[in-house]
């Protein structure tokens, strides 16, 4: 059912892993592998996503995905005093990076219209949202454009509410998974549910597909999931090391040296509730968490940091985002580990018949 409605081949969804890794090749790869390919636009600008999406359709013309951040209620309201402080904090990093200090509030501008007007005007026909909820009115406007959507939720709450809404799918993301949390009503220590916990109670409150994310790195993961009941699977941190990644070098080598012991969930770097490999400066700003910026804001206030940091070969300054299971990571094509995928479940599944 979810390949005809994706009209993909294989139960498989890259993550739409904004800032940088989905670059245009990896999308159009894993498409082309018969998976579904996501460009995760959420920090793109209009013009930078109509520049990605004209790559991608030059690369393949299989079905691809874009993944956008939903406007969050309250985020734009300021504490320009924590703002000052926080600065303050950050100039320490630029200083041991060589970077000019920063003393000026963020203006924060909304572009998700924005953003969602391109993605339809390029004929992007499955858009995937976290962060919030799609309204129902949203959701109507994009079937009325033959739109396929898919919505994430950390609760058996947030799928029932989100199914309400109308979606067609839902990404039911574990505590495991790498990156930022698409938590929105629930409170966030609430959500930490794990996925093997999370899928079949989803799966049974819902009747639309669920789709399960979180700690799924290889076709052993897979099968658990869809034996749980999900439709599909969605891997992020699989997909950071592959070869058409546009993830920084010293980001991958760090997944490929990992431990199931060195991801951690923390709001430092952006505001927002995070699971990432842990670094100094990960570890520092934990001591400032009473006057951490609300997200976006803080994201806006760390980017250049995490920025040069990355331009220098500095792991300690960076936002290096990854699932529990990133110890299973690969140096291998996007293709390859789409096929891999495919053939482990079946391995595992036939393993565990125990009759």
């Amino acid at each position: 059912m979810i390949c005809s409605m994706l009209n993909i081949k294989y139960p498989i969804i890259q993550a739409g892993m904004a800032g940088g890794p989905t670059i245009p090749k990896l999308v159009a790869e894993v498409s082309e592998a018969g998976a579904l390919g996501t460009l995760g636009a959420g920090y793109m600008s209009p013009q930078q996503i109509k520049t990605a999406l004209k790559k991608i359709q030059q690369l393949t013309r299989s079905p691809i995905a874009v993944n956008l951040f939903l406007p969050e209620p309250e985020t734009h309201k300021m504490d320009e005093e924590a703002i000052q402080a926080m600065q303050q904090h950050l100039n320490t990093y630029r200083s041991k990076l060589g970077i000019p200090e920063v003393h000026d509030i963020p203006d924060v501008e909304n572009l998700f219209k924005k953003q969602l007007a391109t993605v339809i005007e390029a004929g992007v026909k499955i858009v995937s949202f976290t962060f919030n909820a799609p309204s129902k009115r949203l959701v109507e406007d994009l079937h009325a454009l033959e739109m396929v959507v898919i919505a994430t939720a950390t609760s058996v709450k947030e799928a029932i509410h989100l199914e309400s809404n109308g979606v067609d799918l839902i990404v039911a993301q574990g505590a495991e998974a790498g990156g930022h949390r698409g938590t929105f009503l629930n409170g966030e220590s609430e959500s930490m549910i794990g996925t093997m916990a999370l899928v079949p109670q989803v799966v049974d409150a819902v009747s639309c597909p669920v789709v399960a994310a979180g700690g799924i790195m290889d076709g052993r993961g897979m099968a658990a999931a869809l034996t749980l009941g999900a439709s599909a699977v969605q891997l992020g941190t699989a997909f950071l090391t592959v070869k058409e990644s546009g993830a920084n070098t010293i980001h991958k080598q760090t997944i490929l040296s990992s431990r199931d012991t060195d991801t951690k969930i923390k709001k430092v770097f952006s505001g927002k509730s995070a699971r990432g490999l842990k670094n100094k400066m990960m570890i520092d700003l934990e001591s400032h968490i009473r006057d951490l910026p609300p997200y976006p804001l803080q994201h806006m206030l760390t980017s250049d940091i995490r920025r040069e940091a990355a331009n220098q070969g500095n792991k300690e300054m960076m936002s290096m985002w990854a699932g529990q299971a990133s110890a299973l990571a690969q140096v291998r094509s996007a293709g390859d580990l789409v096929r891999s995928l495919i053939n482990q479940c079946d391995t595992a599944l036939e393993k565990a018949t125990w009759r």
